[in-house]
């Protein structure tokens, strides 16, 4: 059995903006659209809480 060594980067391949769901969803194992729902969800309540993340997670993580 292989184990392989996945590090958080903001996705080149699977992007809408800046690639963070993207990149999520490669170091989770699952589908971006459940980050980019989540994202949503959090922009819902005046914006803030989920713009405020998403440009936080794109300051943090680094790029592929």
């Amino acid at each position: 059995m292989e184990t392989t060594k996945h590090s958080l980067r903001r996705s080149r391949k699977n992007r809408v903006l800046f690639g963070v769901c993207g990149g999520l969803a490669e170091f989770f194992g699952i589908d971006a659209f459940w980050f980019r729902l989540a994202f949503l969800i959090a922009f819902i309540p005046g914006g803030v809480p989920g713009l405020t993340l998403y440009l936080l997670a794109t300051l943090i993580v680094p790029s592929e």
